[in-house]
């Protein structure tokens, strides 16, 4: 029956955001419903699952509150997906995509789940937004798109999730539209707050440019927005180049940015203390980053070899970290083993989660009693860290720590601590004193 009417009662929160509700031997999922809600919704079946589109709620649930945003009423912005529900009960509904996850796709069933370690935040945590540009008429508006229309951009008022600087600075950019390339009539920018400014000082910014292929006016636009300490440039079908820069050395390339620099903080220390408990000489900080916890952690007496694949980046943690650490611009995948033995290992890799070769070397190492004494995840994407999991099943799980970077919204930073299963001896310790490479055996292509 496509796109019949129904009563439905939302029993959970999916991972996207969607309310979870049975109806008919269907389970449909409904955006903007929250658990205990009775509504009346249009459902459309696929197979065994429905998507329902929300027309009426009839009996509220005690966990929904009035969105304080405009645009997620008015223009169904798909920027946020709970704001219609108490902060309190959003971490409840992550943490229980966290556990779901491990135990549907992870068969990690019997693992205890921390709860959700909430932002200090819940509003304007946000150093970084990107939003569709598009043309209209001889100027250009800035905004996002529709939870339920993709393809569909509403112009951007404000963002209160985000840092009001951020927003400002967008202001900055669309009266400078002009100069942007004139080739093109849909583009996408993102601008990430630098250092906080001080008292009375202007806040500096960065600015990604995604699309066209002809930027003739790239230096009028960047001398139009003071605010910008740096430009970049990702043309069609290219990868981003930097076109202007009045920085200094001290900031990390263009693809990394603390979106909520306080509960980073949080998850920053509890890695650094969890690797730290298990006492290691030597640690594979994969998916390094800047080089933030590894430079911590070689503070500490560790020998780090630290790993990115962006070269600025680890151009940047090679020259903060110690003579006796190691930085290597190479993909975590391309030689996984070249790292190891090491007493510990962190993992932080992008939405898509790590290689099978990775998850491989790992379990293999393992079960030949050779593994690192801890194996520490930390994921942005509850759905691929439990696959991983599940690729790994010489490793238990010692403890499970979520982490709410981004309030307001359905997604989840989850840190996961790893040891040998029982009987697995730990790494042997490297000797003394021995000489750590300058570089990988062997760089990819």
């Amino acid at each position: 029956r496509p796109g019949y009417a129904a009563e439905l009662r939302i029993d959970a929160i999916a991972a996207g955001g969607a309310g979870v509700a049975r109806e008919g031997g269907l389970v449909v999922f409904t955006p903007r419903t929250a658990p205990g809600d009775r509504v009346r919704a249009l459902v459309t079946p696929a197979g065994r699952l429905a998507h329902g589109l929300l027309q009426e709620v009839l009996e509220p649930s005690p966990e929904r509150v009035a969105p304080p945003c405009p645009h997620y009423v008015r223009d169904r912005c798909g920027g946020c997906q709970l704001q219609h529900l108490a902060y309190q009960a959003q971490g409840a509904a992550k943490r229980r995509l966290v556990r779901d996850a491990l135990a549907r796709i992870g068969r990690r069933s019997a693992v205890d789940v921390e709860p959700v370690t909430p932002s200090p935040a819940e509003w304007r945590y946000r150093r970084k937004l990107t939003l569709a540009l598009r043309r209209r008429g001889r100027g250009w508006i800035a905004g996002l798109h529709a939870h339920d229309d993709p393809d569909a951009v509403f112009a951007l008022e404000d963002c209160p999730i985000t840092d009001a600087r951020v927003v400002a600075v967008w202001r900055d950019v669309l009266a400078a539209a002009a100069w942007l390339p004139e080739d093109a009539a849909a583009l996408r920018g993102a601008v990430r707050l630098l250092a906080p400014a001080d008292a009375g000082v202007p806040a500096s910014a960065t600015f990604v440019l995604e699309g066209g292929r002809r930027w003739g006016a790239a230096e009028r636009f960047f001398a139009e927005v003071p605010a910008l300490a740096a430009l970049w440039w990702a043309a069609e079908g290219r990868d981003p180049r930097l076109l202007h820069d009045r920085r200094g050395d001290a900031e990390p390339g263009a693809s990394f940015v603390q979106v909520n620099p306080a509960v980073a903080a949080l998850l920053a220390d509890a890695v650094v203390d969890a690797a730290l408990a298990h006492a290691p000489r030597t640690l594979v900080d994969a998916y390094a980053g800047a080089g933030d916890v590894a430079l911590r952690l070689a503070g500490h007496g560790v020998r780090v070899t630290a790993i990115e694949l962006d070269r600025d980046a680890a151009q940047r943690s090679a020259g903060l970290l110690p003579r006796a650490a190691e930085s290597w611009a190479v993909r975590v995948e391309a030689r996984p083993a070249a790292a190891l033995p090491a007493d510990g290992v962190v993992v932080n890799p992008p939405r898509g989660g790590l290689h099978e070769r990775v998850t491989a070397l790992l379990d293999a190492a393992a079960g030949a009693g050779a593994a690192p004494r801890a194996l520490l995840y930390v994921s942005c994407n509850p759905a691929t860290l439990a696959r991983d999991l599940a690729r790994l099943p010489a490793w238990q799980v010692r403890r499970v720590r979520p982490f709410d970077m981004f309030p307001q919204t359905a997604h989840v930073e989850t840190l996961v601590e790893l040891v040998p299963v029982d009987g697995a001896p730990p790494a042997p310790v490297a000797a003394p004193g021995a000489a750590p490479r300058s570089h990988p055996p062997e760089s990819p292509a």
